[in-house]
């Protein structure tokens, strides 16, 4: 049983202590006291207190040293990337919160309330002022580390915290979620960008090839970092097909191989890249996002992403006539509802046909220059 002392503060009031004491086998082992300005309320907290501490395990685990919300982050790191690396994006995301101020919160500290300050604080300006959606992939992020953080390591986090959270912040007129866009790049602008693309090599022939990246990208509907993974022995030239490996999805990233179909066009450009490393396209997603938004900046083509170029391709592929089995081969998705925001159609046929670029980029010579040499194994050489 619960003790209350109360005591007379100088002011005159009185204070109420209670005091929890537990004992095992004549050997104290746990003990914990709070103090109220009311004993009513004293003794509803020490009952509610002594109920919890009943249910099994509930005194190792109070006496059992706290966590920070860091080490659950750099534990979660550890573990998982030994087994199967994170992306980019979602390891940058953890390591970003792990470093704040929501980092040094302790796994019972660890509620919807601070979630939600977190939230509104990465979305103000001393916080980044970034995006509701930025956030909302943050939590997201978050959230997965949080989900194993109590069954797996047995860490005192709140299993609602996080689902609370995003319901009070939708309720405070927060779009958590991504707007899909629907963005296609026009004729003019991808005319303009190639061409700013063809100076460049002019000027640096062992420059990359980026004429035959945005090509390829635009007719196999590939992402950049599929396409920088792909290897000359994925490529099954008889059934005019590739292995695209780590195929992004939303259950499955990691593993998930997927034999995708390349129409006549990105065959054609695949056919043109002289086999001198192991990788089809030996480059860098780094080396391609700098090069495109640099080329994006300079010919003045606002908002457009170089994945825009993979919705082109699927569109492109629907305006043509393709049936959603025949489209999908290509794509690589599983079912309508995740490719149908890829699809946002213009009009009927093949705006591509005839064009003038295709014909152009593969009589263009690729020259790869010591940079590529010094990050990409030769093709046939031995492992190190």
């Amino acid at each position: 049983m619960a003790t209350i002392r109360s005591r007379k503060r100088a002011d005159g009031s009185v204070s109420y202590t209670a005091q929890i004491r537990i004992k095992r086998d004549g050997v104290q082992v746990y003990q914990e006291s709070q103090t109220f300005a009311r004993r009513k309320v004293a003794e509803a907290w020490a009952k509610r207190r002594e109920s919890e501490l009943a249910e099994p395990g509930a005194i190792e685990r109070e006496a059992r040293a706290s966590v920070t919300l860091r080490q659950i982050i750099e534990r979660y790191l550890d573990e998982h990337d030994a087994t199967r690396p994170l992306g980019k994006t979602k390891e940058a995301s953890l390591r970003r919160m792990a470093a704040c101020h929501l980092g040094e919160l302790t796994d019972r500290e660890i509620t919807s309330q601070a979630l939600v300050d977190f939230a509104q604080w990465r979305m103000g300006e001393e916080g980044g002022g970034v995006q509701a959606q930025t956030v909302g992939n943050d939590l997201a992020h978050l959230g997965a580390v949080l989900s194993i953080a109590r069954p797996a390591w047995g860490y005192e986090v709140d299993g609602n915290a996080m689902a609370d959270a995003r319901r009070v912040l939708k309720r405070l007129g927060h779009k958590m979620r991504s707007v899909e866009r629907d963005r296609r790049p026009a004729l003019e602008e991808l005319d303009r960008l190639l061409q700013h693309f063809c100076s460049v090599l002019a000027y640096r022939p062992t420059s990359m090839a980026m004429p035959r990246v945005v090509l390829f990208a635009l007719f196999s509907s590939r992402r950049q970092e599929e396409i920088v993974r792909i290897r000359w022995e994925d490529l099954d030239e008889d059934r005019q097909r590739v292995m695209v490996r780590d195929m992004k999805n939303p259950g499955d990233k990691w593993g998930n191989d997927v034999w995708c179909h390349l129409p006549d066009e990105a065959m054609a450009i695949v056919r043109s890249m002289p086999r001198a490393f192991d990788e089809i396209f030996p480059y860098t997603v780094d080396a391609i996002q700098g090069a495109w938004a640099r080329a994006c900046e300079a010919c003045r083509v606002a908002d457009l992403h170089f994945h825009d170029l993979r919705h082109e391709g699927v569109s492109r592929l629907f305006e043509m006539g393709w049936d959603i089995p025949k489209a999908a081969s290509v794509s690589g998705h599983r079912d309508w509802n995740a490719m149908r925001r890829y699809t946002h159609l213009h009009g009927n046929g093949d705006k591509y046909a005839g064009w003038e670029w295709l014909p152009k980029v593969l009589a263009m010579p690729v020259t790869y220059g010591a940079w590529v040499e010094r990050k990409k194994r030769p093709s046939g050489a031995p492992a190190v």
